[in-house]
């Protein structure tokens, strides 16, 4: 079959659950790991004006508010505060928002990978959208069961990545593209390892301008 890659004109995000209670849960990544990701997702999909549905329990539920840094990125976009039902799906109000998007290919990541982030992609997979799992923005109880969760995922048709593959597949090059430097910021930001190209940031905005 052939592969149509994620752009800024097919794609959307879908943000399930990153909220405070729920990262007190997580083994397979570290907190920071995961809000990292999370993080990263949130700024990709403005800086490239993805469609963007957040959904999370009340705020006054055990698991608490959103990361307070993801509220911070997300600004005063809506968040669809849902009944604690794990497939988003079940939430009117979700699907409504997901319709909305007109979107069929769903960047999708959240807490935990085995429960509201595999239910709702295995729904999303049944009304036919295209599932992107974020393994990386994405965290459950044991690295065994976000693993597993993962696997049930790919053998429905979903496609993992990660969330730097997400951005650069929107980019698609340093060279020519007038979003390298924001996106060369958010890698810079949330991707440590990449200061090990010294003069990275730099490099990239040379580049951008050539």
């Amino acid at each position: 079959m052939a592969y149509t890659p994620l752009t800024a004109d097919n794609s959307a995000m879908v943000l399930i659950d990153h909220e405070v209670g729920f990262s007190n849960l997580i083994g397979s990544h570290t907190i920071d790991d995961n809000l990292n990701g999370a993080l990263a997702l949130a700024k990709t999909a403005k800086l490239f004006e993805l469609p963007m549905v957040v959904t999370s329990g009340p705020e006054e539920a055990a698991a608490g508010p959103l990361y307070p840094e993801l509220q911070e990125v997300l600004g005063d976009h809506p968040v669809v505060y849902r009944d604690p039902v794990f497939d988003a799906f079940d939430n009117a109000e979700f699907t409504a928002a997901v319709e909305a998007t007109g979107r069929k290919k769903l960047v999708m990541a959240g807490i935990q990978t085995d429960v509201c982030l595999a239910l709702t992609a295995l729904t999303a997979l049944n009304k036919g959208y295209e599932v992107y799992a974020v393994v990386d923005a994405s965290a459950a109880t044991t690295k065994e069961t976000h693993d597993y969760a993962m696997q049930r995922m790919i053998q429905a048709g979903a496609i993992p990545v990660n969330w730097l593959a997400v951005g650069a597949e929107l980019l698609r090059g340093w060279v020519d593209q007038p979003l390298a430097p924001a996106f060369g910021e958010i890698v810079y930001q949330h991707l440590p390892s990449w200061k090990h190209l010294g003069t990275h940031a730099a490099s990239i905005r040379k580049l951008a301008t050539q």
